[in-house]
């Protein structure tokens, strides 16, 4: 059996890959920062699926909560297979309303743990000639919108970059693009919903299925709707500097209230 490690596991997309994955007869390593949702977590998927499931309680906006994600996927005694790169959120506020230790703190988690976490994945699975990184990014990667938008578009550059540098290792590495999905993620961050339409609203067990079988292809990037897909061709053609103003306003109207 193989083993998946999932940041960010216990809500979510996280939880979706959880699911999909124990179903499928993978053991678990679950990572989030509450130990009590991450036991409650463990024990239901493996009393429904008969997978292991262990936990490890970390967060990483600490160098320590990396550290210690870092020690388990670099252990070669109980290798990780497959890792999903999740835990994220977002800031309410525009630039410059975001407190400054709440931006580094995003960039700690969406870009410092992703680079750490991923490398030291690799670096093992390279060694044995197998494995998969999944980097949860953002549709937002693709447009000009703040911190979150930026540190999502250098998770999308730095995937393909290395699964550039480790083709032909027999690892393969992917960045996830999701749009809007039905989670925590904007309860969290005390951002309103009710002004996003429904058909923006994506399934999180439904966007999962599509990304592991886009992994299976060997896809670097995975956009796994057809009408987000659609927006990012068309954002593909609109000149930076209107988009920029767009970004900008869509932001306003569909995003934090």
């Amino acid at each position: 059996m193989t083993t998946a490690l999932i940041t960010g596991s216990t809500a979510g997309i996280g939880a979706a890959f959880a699911r999909r994955l124990a179903a499928q007869g993978h053991n678990l390593v679950l990572v989030a920062r509450d130990s009590g949702r991450l036991a409650e977590q463990a024990t239901e998927l493996h009393d429904r699926h008969g997978i292991e499931a262990e936990v490890l309680t970390a967060d990483l906006s600490t160098d320590a909560g990396i550290a210690a994600v870092e020690t388990r996927l670099g252990d070669r005694t109980h290798p990780v297979d497959l890792l999903v790169n999740n835990a994220g959120f977002g800031n309410k506020g525009r630039y410059l309303e975001v407190p400054m230790a709440d931006e580094l703190a995003m960039v700690k988690v969406h870009v410092e743990a992703v680079l750490r976490l991923t490398s030291a994945a690799t670096a093992s699975m390279r060694e044995r000639g197998r494995g998969g990184v999944v980097n949860v990014a953002s549709v937002a990667a693709f447009v000009p919108r703040g911190t979150y938008g930026a540190s999502k578009a250098w998770v999308v550059q730095f995937t393909q970059g290395a699964a550039k540098d480790l083709a032909g290792s027999g690892v393969r590495l992917m960045a996830l693009c999701p749009g809007f999905v039905r989670t925590e993620f904007h309860q969290r961050a005390g951002m309103g919903t009710d002004n996003i339409p429904g058909w923006m609203w994506l399934d999180a067990d439904k966007l999962v299925a599509a990304a592991l079988a886009d992994l299976a292809r060997g896809r670097t990037v995975s956009i796994p709707d057809p009408r987000y897909k659609a927006l990012m061709g068309v954002v593909k053609l609109t000149p930076r500097a209107l988009l920029g103003g767009v970004s900008s306003r869509t932001g306003r109207k569909y995003g934090p209230q």
